[in-house]
């Protein structure tokens, strides 16, 4: 077999027929220009078995193969022995610690960079074992998640008093106000529902005072259940003991205050909160909001992109200009999003600034920068200092007026990657909200490269979720097409088990990615509205947020009810 254009592993490949050579060719080029492994290219996009590609991988580089599916976790080393920025930079798994060898499980063997940087890292001899792409993916999530929860397992209610809480202090709201709540029933039960919410995996926590009640609230997966109602009489020393974790003024009760908690875990795990109080009719309501630093660097197939749009964002991130702008409403994962795509782009290489109000996720290698118009440092005056410090790569989080658009357009004409994100309901009524900001339609169309909208629809529970049986006609009306149907579609409903909440849990994002083409540009510079632009976008293949919608019905991944909740007009 001729394969003179192909060298190494897409050589062999296509000589164990797993590919032919054109297909090689292009998946090699490809997986290139994305900066990916050809093995994890090959099995993201289904060209190859992740199987028979890692026994290939074996046998060609005489390292033995293992199925991942047979590891004994216990006999794993220590989570601390390899750091999570090696085991997610390499995709490498630690296996087994044998005397002063460590064996790591890896799927493209001709990473040795990997072996010679964990070996350094750690001042052990290090060997290779090849496993199943797909496999290894979901072996390291297990693996660093086990580290991150280390400490909540083990931690029972009688170990809630030794949680050590910090207050996370600004240099402009240090206070000498040394006052404190030491109320040791109040303490344990606030560390309880800190605790709480967190192994919930929920996103904040509400304590709300009426006039004869007092009830707390934890959002989890996007919805709010209520989960304790303690006696009215205690609701001011609950706010008082939140806002001393938080370094407030116990002594102002007739303004919002802001604030935020460290909360230590373990010795390996902590958890931000971001605290806001706000005077009510009965009290101060206290609304914490937590921080996961985590979701930052989940990897983009774990949002729920499809594949052709997760390979637009992959192609505007790696373009050396222009902007990427993701909408949708407060709540919808935009940053989460944003921040996916800075983890891709953080590398040595880079210099990478944002801005935003307030920083939520922290990530070692990005300069960071709190806005605050108080003092003067507005989103347009952080853009005009980032462009003085030579970036490469821009977040603003969010673009609120014209002044701020008009720097975030010039950078993107000059040479500088920008992310940022709007307020509006489709990818098309972005484009409109910036030309009604002022923006000239000209620099909208040479500037702006991709644009998400986004939503987040509850995951159906995979323990319970059972098919329904839905009239033809109501498919039809939701918008599922005859051929669909015909072809033998299946709708899953929610159930409720004891692994879920209400038959669901965790989150999924539900996207519209459109890329501007230069029919989009056109009608962009010919000050078109949103609707031509969006039949624009419809007739060159681009999916919006509903037909997204129904393509999660469809894979069994969410409900009807669920979608109708998030993208029904």
């Amino acid at each position: 077999m001729d394969t003179p254009a192909l060298s190494g592993l897409a050589r062999r490949i296509v000589q164990e027929e797993l590919l032919d050579v054109q297909t090689a060719g292009r998946a090699s080029k490809q997986a290139s220009q994305d900066k990916i492994p050809l093995i994890t290219y090959l099995v993201q996009n289904k060209l190859a078995k992740a199987r028979d590609l890692a026994l290939v991988c074996a046998e060609e580089f005489g390292y033995p193969f293992l199925d991942l599916t047979a590891l004994d976790r216990d006999s794993q080393p220590e989570v601390n022995l390899v750091s999570e920025k090696l085991i997610r930079q390499h995709s490498v798994l630690p296996l087994y610690k044998r005397g002063n060898r460590l064996f790591l499980a890896l799927s493209d063997p001709t990473n040795q960079q990997a072996l010679s940087d964990i070996q350094f890292n750690t001042g052990l001899m290090t060997d290779a074992v090849v496993v199943e792409d797909d496999k290894l993916r979901i072996a390291i999530e297990k693996y660093l998640d086990s580290a991150g929860n280390s400490g909540f397992g083990e931690m029972e209610d009688a170990d809630l008093d030794g949680l050590d809480v910090e207050a996370v202090v600004d240099d402009d709201k240090r206070s000498d106000s040394g006052q404190d709540t030491e109320d040791a029933p109040v303490v344990r039960f606030i560390n309880k529902m800190l605790l709480d919410a967190v192994k919930k995996g929920s996103s904040d926590l509400h304590f709300e005072p009426y006039e004869k009640m007092y009830r707390i609230r934890f959002r989890t997966d996007g919805v709010l259940h209520e989960v304790a109602k303690p006696p009215v009489q205690l609701g001011t020393k609950l706010a008082a003991r939140l806002k001393v974790m938080s370094n407030m003024d116990l002594a102002e009760r007739r303004k919002p205050q802001d604030g935020r908690i460290k909360l230590k875990i373990s010795k390996n795990k902590s958890i931000d909160f971001r605290v806001n109080t706000l005077p009510t009719l009965w009290g101060e309501k206290v609304v914490l909001r937590i921080l996961d630093s985590d979701s930052a660097k989940m990897g983009i197939d774990a949002l729920g992109y499809e594949d052709d749009q997760k390979q637009m964002y992959l192609e505007a991130l790696n373009k050396p200009q222009g902007m990427i702008l993701v909408t949708g409403p407060t709540g919808s994962g935009k940053t989460v999003s944003l921040y996916t795509g800075l983890n891709i782009l953080n590398t040595m290489e880079r210099n990478i600034s944002t801005a935003e109000d307030p920083v939520e996720i922290n990530l070692e290698g990005i300069n960071q920068v709190n806005v605050n118009p108080k003092q003067g440092l507005d989103f347009a005056q952080a853009l005009r200092a980032f462009l003085r410090q030579d970036p490469d790569v821009i977040m603003v989080g969010e673009i609120r007026d014209l002044e701020t658009a008009e720097i975030a357009i010039k950078a993107a004409q000059t040479g500088h990657m920008v992310m940022s994100t709007l307020h509006t309901n489709s990818a098309a009524e972005t484009l409109t909200r910036l030309r009604n900001m002022g923006v000239p339609p000209f620099n909208i169309a040479t500037s702006v490269n991709l644009i998400i909208a986004q939503r987040l629809a509850r995951r159906l529970c995979a323990h319970c979720k059972k098919p329904m049986d839905v009239p033809r006609e109501t498919l039809l009306e939701e918008g599922f097409t005859e051929e669909k149907i015909a072809s033998g579609l299946t709708i899953y409903g929610p159930v409720g088990c004891e692994n879920c909440q209400d038959g669901y849990k965790g989150r999924v994002g539900i996207y519209e990615v459109v890329r501007i083409t230069p029919a989009m540009q056109r009608i962009i510079m010919e000050d078109g509205n949103s609707i031509q632009i969006s039949d624009v976008a419809q007739s060159e293949g681009f999916r919006n947020l509903r037909q997204s919608a129904l393509m999660k019905v469809e894979q069994g991944v969410t409900s009807l009810a669920e979608v109708n909740r998030v993208t029904k007009d």
